[in-house]
């Protein structure tokens, strides 16, 4: 269903690298003019496009090619001009504090981003009306459940992701249309039905639309239509059953490598941030009396207890009453470990954990037994996050805000099973480059 999706957003990729090499070619006329030479022009192309290759990483980080936000509205060219303002301050440190290349572009940096940035604006302009008005897909609904509810609304205010509800059978087979099925199908030319799990259990209502699948039918489940709209898995929809068909198969290949990256990884930055390690010590231990690394136990991988390591960042006698939510505006928070919080400084130790095989870089994050007991009483299947290694960041981490109830850590379990079914070391690499974001933009 989302083949066109992925179509349009290798399509915004490619018009994105063509305004920049476009902009790059009329930057080096407009200095050199006739004087410019073949030999001056490939001294410029490789160095800018490592540039652009960073560039595009900078787009990724700050959601411009997430489909979502590809509307013609203020914020969507604010969040264009600002990263563009990154990228060029990213250019010069590349250029002046790694001075590896034959270029000291400082005039023509500047009119490449300017030129650069009006034809990233009237292409991005473009696309965004582009896909708005490109035909749809048509998808039919059989049996409306919450989600699927959700979901349809969601399409409705955002046309511009090409996925149009035609029509619902909000009863399933209990609905009046339901023996004109066929007809609906070819009258709407529908290219997908989405389907409620009780649907699928009925024999009958199975014989029909399977007639359907041979026709080129796309058929999917609610769970998956509502996963690949909001990148998070409906626990509501979900049993057992499910759990044993997604996420029961080992990834031995999978694991090893990340395991052996993340080794040789962490010993490098512990040794880089040994300096920062040194700096934050003295400053927590000059401004506020106790120990400066906190010790916690939290529950990792088959639900082992092991001992977490962080930066203190509250007072010494914080949780004098037992355990508790950390709450917005936490008056127990120090003033530095409201900085370290907030740059997320305060998770550094815990390279240490990745070292000794606690926590991977990336996974749900871990949390405490006293927590745990409670969750696992008042959300269905909140034991299964336990199946992989508990990480520094996460797919819920970068994708909701901080949690603080039992309502978020529901909320938080949905794109923790979104993660655990598809994990990879592409999407841990995607949600590495969005942590990265989190160290400059504190997400509320």
């Amino acid at each position: 269903m989302f083949s066109q999706t992925k179509l349009k957003s290798l399509f915004l990729l490619f018009g994105d690298i063509l305004s920049f090499y476009l902009a790059l070619i009329i930057t080096l006329f407009l200095r050199y003019g006739n004087s410019l030479t073949l030999v001056s022009f490939n001294k410029h192309i490789w160095p800018f496009s490592i540039i652009f290759a960073l560039w595009i990483i900078i787009f990724y980080i700050t959601n411009l090619y997430d489909l979502k936000r590809a509307k013609n509205e203020p914020n969507f060219f604010k969040t264009l001009s600002v990263t563009q303002i990154i990228n060029l301050s990213t250019a010069f440190a590349f250029f002046y504090l790694l001075p590896f290349f034959d270029v000291s572009p400082r005039t023509n940096l500047l009119l490449f981003t300017i030129i650069s940035t009006i034809f990233l604006t009237g292409w991005r302009y473009f696309f965004n009306r582009l896909i708005k008005n490109t035909r749809s897909q048509n998808i039919l609904i059989i049996g409306l459940t919450p989600e699927a509810e959700r979901a349809t609304h969601y399409l409705g205010t955002n046309p511009q992701l090409g996925l149009n509800i035609k029509s619902i059978l909000k009863n399933g087979i209990d609905d009046p249309l339901w023996l004109s099925l066929p007809k609906i199908i070819e009258k709407e030319q529908i290219s997908t039905l989405v389907i409620a799990p009780h649907i699928k259990k009925n024999r009958r209502a199975a014989k029909v639309i399977f007639d359907e699948l041979t026709q080129g039918i796309e058929i999917l489940d609610t769970s998956t239509f509502y996963e690949q709209i909001f990148n998070k898995t409906p626990l509501s929809e979900l049993e057992e059953m499910w759990f044993l068909e997604n996420v029961a198969h080992k990834r031995m290949l999978y694991e090893t490598a990340k395991k052996i990256m993340e080794f040789f990884i962490t010993l490098t930055l512990v040794i880089i941030l040994t300096p920062f390690f040194i700096i934050i010590y003295f400053l927590i231990k000059l401004t506020s009396p106790g120990r400066t690394i906190y010790k916690q136990i939290r529950v990792g991988k088959k639900e082992k207890i092991f001992t977490l390591y962080k930066f203190r960042t509250m007072k010494i006698d914080a949780e004098k009453n037992g355990p508790e939510w950390s709450k917005p505006n936490d008056e127990r928070i120090t003033p530095i470990g409201k900085i370290l919080r907030s740059s997320h400084l305060d998770e550094l130790p815990q390279l240490f954990n990745v070292l000794k095989g606690d926590i991977s870089f990336v996974g749900p994050r871990p949390e405490r037994p006293e927590f745990v007991k409670e969750l696992k009483e008042k959300i269905p299947f909140y034991e299964i996050r336990h199946i992989v290694k508990p990480g520094i960041t996460g797919w819920a981490q970068i994708n909701y805000r901080y949690g603080s109830s039992v309502k978020d850590a529901y909320e938080k379990l949905q794109y923790d099973i979104f993660y655990i079914k598809n994990r990879s070391i592409i999407l841990d690499l995607l949600v590495i480059l969005k942590t990265i974001k989190t160290f400059f933009v504190n997400q509320k």
